[in-house]
């Protein structure tokens, strides 16, 4: 059995794989950004959950959450599943964090990231961005734009690690909302597959995934000087180094 972190477990798609990967036998740790949220995931605790705190938008409780994570020894997964919509902090949780998280965090077997579909009217241009979330510079496309080019970026640069994004559709979350049209259990499969599967095709890396089915991502995120520019900006913001491959 697999020993999983997920980001952003205190609802929607984060919760629903915790979820599902403790009744199918797994360790699984749990995050929250809250003391005042650890009781809406006391069910996935008493099931055998680990949880952890931290806010995700503030830069020095994400490196305390990588050492919160490293104290609980080696990962055979991380599900980047964290994620707001409208808020000064999207670039800095959608994008900062999983950066700061996968530069600092124990390397694993598997990396799993959450993008959308809405990725591909990101803007490619990083030019002016405020990572730190003190002001809204980019937009939620453009983060999941961000987020997608990182998962390739690593699996360029770690090529032992299984690095892959997944659009989980437009589901009925919090997010979301109620009138979302798509699956909510397609919505949080793919990650649980990308995660544990000894299937062939989840052992790869380097794809863009929508419902176990390899999809097309932006152009962008394929660029390796663009690549190479949002590693850079990101280190530059963070003080924080992504360390080299193999």
């Amino acid at each position: 059995m697999a020993r999983i972190f997920i980001t952003g477990s205190a609802d929607g798609l984060g919760k629903a794989a915790a979820r599902t990967l403790l009744a199918d036998g797994h360790e699984v740790i749990i995050h929250v950004r809250s003391e005042q949220r650890l009781a809406g995931v006391q069910d996935l605790v008493t099931q055998g959950a680990a949880a952890l705190v931290a806010d995700l938008a503030v830069l020095e409780q994400t490196r305390d959450l990588a050492r919160q994570v490293n104290a609980l020894g080696r990962m055979d997964a991380v599900i980047h599943n964290a994620g707001v919509y409208s808020d000064p902090s999207v670039l800095s949780v959608n994008v900062v964090a999983p950066y700061v998280l996968t530069a600092l965090i124990q390397r694993p077997q598997r990396l799993v990231y959450l993008s959308s579909g809405m990725h591909q009217g990101g803007r490619p241009d990083l030019e002016g961005m405020d990572w730190s979330g003190s002001r809204v510079t980019g937009s939620y496309s453009d983060s999941k734009l961000f987020v997608t080019t990182l998962a390739a970026a690593i699996a360029r640069r770690w090529p032992d690690v299984f690095s892959n994004a997944v659009d989980p559709g437009w589901v009925p979350t919090k997010m979301g909302g109620p009138d979302a049209p798509d699956d909510l259990r397609l919505g949080h499969l793919t990650q649980e597959w990308l995660a544990t599967s000894d299937a062939a095709e989840a052992r790869t890396t380097d794809g863009y995934w929508h419902h176990q089915r390899r999809v097309e991502p932006h152009p962008a995120t394929r660029d390796l000087a663009f690549q190479a520019q949002l590693l850079d900006a990101l280190a530059r913001a963070t003080g924080v180094s992504l360390p080299p491959g193999p």
